[in-house]
């Protein structure tokens, strides 16, 4: 069996653009965003999608939604793709949290790389599972996405880490002999790889 995963970062709200953590926060999308969310259901919308999944934050619904639209498929909402919590430091710069503490990990009440990365990745393998046929996409969170990869990727598969735009798209293959990162970050139309 192989089946692609686009993992999709929502579009743009106000608080990417300031640079600021979003965390559990719920901004809508900004203009750029809703543009990045009618670009994506431009590319990924016609592609024989079998499932849309969404953070419940409004910022992933708000991608979802035009892509599931042109897919003819729904959206459905499962918590476990929620962004990071970052606690107290949701609204705030990154650069307000090294000051006091070497890793964002170490801040008190910050949710842990390794919990995101468990729930996350518990969703991804159930959805899998349960999905008879055709690609899948999960819209996400920038943290969800790079710690997934780095949960269910070899290392030897792995491309340097990189952070994925906002509106863009990451593709995931498994296959019997597991997960293979295909594409990260991308804002272009998807070709369809055959498997190796």
């Amino acid at each position: 069996m192989t089946r692609d995963v686009y993992l999709v970062r929502h579009g743009q709200t106000q608080l990417n653009a300031a640079g600021l953590l979003r965390g559990h926060l719920d901004p809508p999308l900004d203009a750029v965003g809703q543009a990045q969310a009618r670009d994506l259901a431009t590319q990924l919308g016609g592609y024989e999608l079998s499932r849309m999944v969404s953070s419940p934050l409004r910022r992933a619904r708000e991608t979802a939604g035009p892509m599931a639209a042109a897919a003819g498929i729904s959206v459905e909402i499962d918590e476990r793709f929620i962004d990071r919590d970052y606690g107290v430091f949701n609204g705030r710069a990154p650069t307000e949290v090294a000051p006091q503490f070497s890793v964002l990990d170490d801040a008190p009440g910050v949710e842990s790389a390794a919990d995101v990365a468990a729930r996350a990745g518990a969703a991804l393998a159930e959805l899998v599972a349960h999905t008879d046929s055709g690609p899948l996409a999960i819209v996400t969170h920038d943290a969800v996405i790079q710690l997934l990869i780095r949960h269910v990727v070899p290392v030897t598969e792995r491309h340097a880490p990189v952070s994925p735009r906002t509106g863009s798209w990451t593709l995931l293959r498994v296959t019997g002999s597991g997960w293979r990162l295909v594409a990260v970050g991308s804002q272009d139309s998807p070709v369809r790889l055959e498997s190796p």
